[in-house]
């Protein structure tokens, strides 16, 4: 067994953007006023607004309002001139560039004046994700920096998916992903298990540093390809630097490296801005077991009695529910539960095998219930999973039950329900 700290950790973060149309790649650095930017004239990748708007339907009700950090919320800070900023930046201990103009200065305020409430949510998700980052990174030799991509990709939301086709904290594509080794098919995306992924992104990052010897230029490729970026050094004259192939970037591109540079100022200045991280309602120590058996997560669920979506945020990779087997795949549990499941293995294994596992006829009947109305049934109960914008009346109507059954089949002393959280429907 390998023991690793996972973080049970999904909030809510949203970044406003809206595209630059154009920017002359000289930018003054040392004095840009603001009035010069219009902060509301945001890039950020496509990719990455997708994931980020995503983000928003996820597990934020793991997260507790309570301050256990020493921090000062009551600062309130004048925007501060250009050269503070960007002796910041110059102070930050990175080996990747971290240039300032009028562009990283805008996206710097969107996190650290106008969503001071994400950024403290990012803070929260970053002291957990990114020490999973730093030993990855630290081990394929690549600047510890590139933990923020990250960021700006998913918002730390390992089960973030891009209208795209992208998913998890690196944002790879299913073909990308296939080709750094994840296993991409109906059952298992390991694009969504930190990990798996994280170990991808290292050694695509490296190939894309060992293509241009340029970690600015490598942070756009990874956006747009390393072809995009080819071909912008071309019409460049040969230039290869960020600033002097920018009009020649994708536009969606452009934004992609002001904004990891914004993403690294917030997350290491957002004390001196008073923007104190959110402390965690809940944190876990978990172990991986690994096995070669066909397992579906219900029967971990019910014979060991964790709850169904904690084994989920844990395993975001089994798409649903299923640990194929036939080879060896991990399975990822809270770390006291890991000698119950050992010793209980057989029967976990036992436990409605024919129904869940076995049966491939009752698996795809499973399987289908499990997209009807965006719920799954077992044994005559019906689980749903809540979506931005349900409401009980709408639920209710959905599964043909009343508002009134809904709220004792789940103990509810109101009609407030929360996105990412779990609905039984008893019938």
């Amino acid at each position: 067994m390998r023991k690793i700290l996972i973080p049970i950790l999904f909030c809510a973060v949203s970044i406003y953007a809206q595209q630059l149309d154009s920017l002359n790649a000289t930018l003054a650095v040392d004095t840009v006023p603001a009035t010069e930017v219009e902060t509301d004239s945001l890039l950020i990748a496509a990719a990455s607004l997708d994931s980020l708007v995503v983000d928003t339907l996820t597990f934020d009700n793991t997260i507790a309002t309570l301050d256990t950090l020493s921090c000062n919320r009551d600062t309130v800070l004048e925007e501060l001139p250009d050269s503070v900023y960007k002796e910041r930046l110059q102070a930050l201990p990175f080996i990747v560039e971290m240039p300032y103009n009028s562009v990283v200065r805008a996206f710097i305020l969107r996190y650290v004046k106008r969503n001071p409430k994400q950024l403290a949510r990012l803070q929260c998700k970053a002291s957990y994700y990114f020490p999973l980052f730093y030993d990855a990174l630290g081990r394929h030799d690549l600047p510890y920096e590139l933990c923020y991509l990250p960021v700006i990709e998913s918002a730390l939301n390992p089960q973030a998916h891009s209208h795209a086709g992208a998913a998890g904290l690196w944002q790879f594509m299913p073909s990308t992903g296939r080709l750094y080794g994840l296993e991409v098919n109906s059952l298992v995306d390991e694009r969504m298990d930190p990990i798996r992924s994280t170990e991808a992104a290292c050694v695509f990052l490296k190939s894309l540093y060992n293509m241009f010897g340029d970690w600015n230029l490598a942070i756009a490729a990874y956006n747009c390809g390393p072809g995009n970026v080819n071909k912008a050094i071309h019409r460049a004259d040969g230039k290869r630097d960020f600033w002097s192939i920018y009009p020649y970037l994708p536009r969606e591109t452009r934004g992609y490296l002001p904004i990891f540079i914004a993403a690294a100022y917030a997350i290491n200045y957002a004390d001196l801005h008073g923007i104190c991280p959110e402390a965690i309602e809940m944190t876990m120590e978990t172990d991986t077991i690994q096995t070669c058996d066909r397992l579906h997560l219900l029967q971990v669920s019910e014979i060991l009695g964790i709850d169904l979506d904690e084994l989920r945020r844990l395993n975001p990779q089994y798409a649903k529910d299923i640990i194929p087997g036939g080879k060896t795949y991990s399975l990822c549990l809270p770390a006291d539960r890991v000698t119950d499941f050992i010793d209980q293995q057989k029967i976990i294994l036992a436990y409605r095998a024919d129904e869940l596992v076995n049966n491939r006829r009752a698996e795809i009947e499973l399987l289908q219930q499990t997209n009807l109305n965006g719920g799954y049934s077992v044994n005559g109960v019906t689980y749903y999973k809540i979506k931005n914008g349900d409401t009980l009346g709408g639920i209710a109507q959905k599964f043909h039950c009343t508002v009134k059954q809904i709220k004792a089949w789940n103990g509810l002393k109101s009609d407030n329900i929360r996105a990412g959280s779990t609905l039984k429907i008893a019938k």
